[in-house]
């Protein structure tokens, strides 16, 4: 009940022309937006492009420039460890923001219901009023009309 009553006044302070992403957002906390950020990161082509590159140069340093010395010889057993670390981190941070998300498009989809509940009941008020003009200008038009 009290998810309810705070979703009702969270749509009056949207109102018509309110802004539910702002609304939503205001509410994250500081790891919920860390999680948000990671996950956009994470997924952008900057970082693919750049993960790219420090795989390749990983790859030279240990086997053409420091052939002799590399610190991680081929088949990099570090990187991998390294990569299936990022990779358990990066995994729950992404699953936290796409739940996040789902949650947002829930609101959403329960504003957008509760705008079209408003606009159909305010839509039959105003047949309602056109009926009865309709109603009433019939009236009068059937009425003799009389001389002053």
């Amino acid at each position: 009940m009290n998810a309810a009553i705070r979703f009702l006044a969270d749509l009056r302070r949207i109102g018509a022309g309110g802004d539910p992403h702002a609304l939503f957002d205001e509410r994250l906390t500081f790891g919920q937006k860390l999680a948000d950020r990671v996950a956009t990161v994470g997924g952008s082509w900057g970082f693919i492009i750049g993960f790219g590159v420090f795989l390749g140069a990983w790859a030279i340093l240990n086997t053409v420039i420091l052939a002799a010395h590399a610190f991680d010889p081929f088949p990099f057993i570090f990187l991998n460890l390294m990569l299936s670390m990022l990779a358990a981190l990066q995994a729950p941070v992404i699953m936290m923001s796409q739940n996040r998300q789902a949650a947002k498009d829930r609101f959403e989809a329960r504003l957008d219901y509760e705008t079209n509940q408003r606009a159909e009941t305010q839509i039959e008020a105003l047949h309602d009023k056109i009926d009865t003009l309709r109603e009433e200008l019939a009236r009068l038009a059937a009425q003799p009309m009389g001389r002053s």
